[in-house]
């Protein structure tokens, strides 16, 4: 019988790793199962199982109470000490047996009694799997079915909930404080390498696919209808202006390199300054004249071209080259792959300054969501409605997995550190069946033996 320890086998210490040998480190290895617990955690597994003893030796102090009381009760009453020692008896003896009873049942879910092999004893050690098993469905049909999770989030309300925490501008501050912690965590633990390299890719996979022709003729069809060129066409001519007056004698100085040999140089001379001369005053009258002839040459060219961009074939394709070409070049994907690192930058610099716009606009974003969902019982009604398909269909579509983990975490724990584990949770409020056992036994005892006197006679 047990009269206070929680196993009949001396109970196994717990190791912090494997014993030390030469070569190289070895990491500690947790212990199977529940027992290889935090330091804080295994203390209060101590302390249950301090208090599961205690309760384990008032238990059987109940019933040593009962067989002393059953032993003297005979004894007075063989002396003759009259009808109440029958009583007493009759009571302490059903007091035993229910005892008895309750002791053999608490111990055989978590041992054999005595040690004997008796059948469907060590119920938790043997049939661990099982429980493990039909603990997983238990949670899956009563938990994890869509009526229930459907059910519990609508009497939650969280739409209404949510909008009245968040209408409170502290909440929300903390919230766009929480959602800035979030995400510079996110953009701390992602490697640029690998971001950049998506980036690149899809950007690269996006332009290859994506024909760019006919969009840039639309676009440049638009902007010459609107007049946008001409400050294009104004600042070429202004800089145009301004080379040739700064490099007056390397024009002249091309045009004489360019005559031919058997022209007298003064003559060379001569027709480079008139060159000069009449291609500053071409420059210089488009700069000045908006009408010039060659802006309008300039826009018909222009025109024609957006034209071709969207329709000539050939153009098109040339485009295409060209696009392709400058995507291939390096100094392009160095481009593209350094906008990841710009966008990370500006992006956690906005989160970590509180009065960025970005933290600004989520905080009064937030706050305005918060009102709306306070006012707007439509809004509040689509927010729990969302929230409680994504419910539905993660619980529905990964229920499978949730109770799978639940019996295959069981599974894998070690058998007497499960039963020993249960025990030090359960096993105190289990020691009450015991002490129920047997006051209901000797008040039942009394009952019966009642009874059967006043039927005899």
């Amino acid at each position: 019988m047990d009269t206070g320890r929680t196993d009949s086998r001396p109970v196994p210490v717990e190791r912090a790793g494997p014993p030390v040998t030469a070569g190289p480190a070895r990491m500690p290895r947790r212990p199977a199962g529940p027992a290889g617990a935090h330091p804080a955690t295994a203390e209060m597994d101590a302390e249950r199982r301090r208090g599961v003893r205690r309760m384990k030796l008032i238990a059987t102090g109940f019933l040593l109470v009962a067989t002393v009381v059953y032993a003297l009760s005979k004894w007075a009453g063989a002396s003759g000490a009259g009808p109440w020692a029958g009583y007493v008896a009759a009571a302490a003896e059903a007091s035993m047996v229910g005892a008895l009873a309750d002791w053999f049942a608490v111990t055989a879910l978590f041992r054999r009694p005595l040690g004997l092999p008796i059948p469907h004893t060590a119920i938790i050690p043997t049939k661990k799997d099982v429980l493990g098993a039909s603990l997983g469905d238990f949670v899956g049909e009563n938990f994890l079915s869509a009526d229930v999770v459907r059910a519990r989030l609508r009497s939650v309300g969280i739409g209404a909930r949510l909008g009245g925490w968040l209408a409170e501008p502290d909440n929300a501050g903390k919230a766009t404080e929480q959602a800035a912690a979030a995400l510079r965590g996110v953009l701390t633990v992602l490697r640029d390498s690998d971001v950049q390299a998506v980036v690149s890719e899809a950007i690269t996979r996006r332009a290859e696919a994506q024909e760019v022709a006919p969009g840039l003729g639309k676009m440049l069809e638009r902007i010459v209808a609107d007049g946008g060129h001409r400050r294009v066409v104004d600042l070429v001519c202004v800089r145009a202006h301004d080379w040739l007056v700064l490099h007056g004698d390397s024009v002249m100085a091309a045009v004489k390199d360019g005559a031919p040999g058997w022209t007298p140089r003064f003559v060379d001379r001569k027709v480079g300054e008139r060159v000069y001369k009449e291609l500053l005053r071409f420059i210089t009258e488009m700069r000045d004249s908006p009408e010039h002839p060659a802006r309008g040459a300039v826009d018909r060219f222009l025109t024609d071209f957006a034209v071709e961009l969207q329709s000539d074939p050939d153009t098109r394709a040339r485009v295409e080259r060209l696009k392709n070409d400058l995507l291939a070049r390096d100094e392009v994907q160095e481009l593209i792959a350094s906008v990841w690192s710009a966008v990370r930058g500006m992006v956690v610099a906005a989160a970590e300054d509180e009065r960025s716009q970005l933290r600004l606009r989520t905080r009064a974003s937030l706050l305005s969501l918060g009102g709306r969902l306070s006012a707007d019982p439509r809004l509040r009604a689509k927010v729990d409605t969302w929230l409680e398909d994504a419910a539905t269909y993660l619980v529905t579509t990964y229920r499978a997995e949730i109770t799978s983990l639940i019996s295959e975490t069981v599974a894998g724990w070690d058998a007497d550190q499960t039963s020993r584990k249960i025990e030090a949770h359960v096993g105190r409020d289990l020691q009450f069946i015991r002490i129920n056992g047997t006051v209901v036994g000797a008040l039942a005892g009394v009952l019966i033996y009642t009874i059967s006197r006043v039927a005899g006679g």
